[in-house]
């Protein structure tokens, strides 16, 4: 399947309020972009579900930043997309920190949300 740009503008909605999220540090609203099943592994072990994501993401320092740009997008199925990017993770007091970032969404009752979300530091 090819990549249309209402595909990419699908993934840019949720990543661009996911971003909204951490950077207000909101773990609940972070967690609501996720499916109830969802397999969610930052730089911590992975869990299953909002509630693992609401805890890391409560976990996380004050002034915790996000700025992602998408690398690559792939529509998997109709309702599946496949999103890579890079993120720049910013801090206060200390240097920010670099990663790429594989997220999967589906799309269920007209809704889409991140079922799957995959954090690599490349160093």
């Amino acid at each position: 399947m090819t990549v249309t740009a209402a595909q990419e503008t699908v993934l840019r909605d949720v990543m661009d309020r996911w971003e909204a999220a951490v950077d207000a540090h909101e773990p609940e609203e972070v967690a609501a972009l996720f499916r109830e099943d969802a397999v969610f592994q930052g730089l911590h072990p992975y869990s299953v579900g909002r509630q693992g994501v609401a805890e890391y993401y409560a976990s996380q320092p004050a002034g915790l930043g996000a700025v992602y740009e998408v690398l690559e997008t792939r529509a998997l199925a109709d309702d599946v997309l496949l999103g890579y990017l890079g993120v720049d993770f910013t801090f206060t007091d200390r240097p920010d920190l670099h990663v790429t970032l594989s997220v999967v969404l589906t799309r269920e009752a007209g809704q889409w949300s991140l079922a799957h979300y995959q954090v690599t530091r490349l160093d």
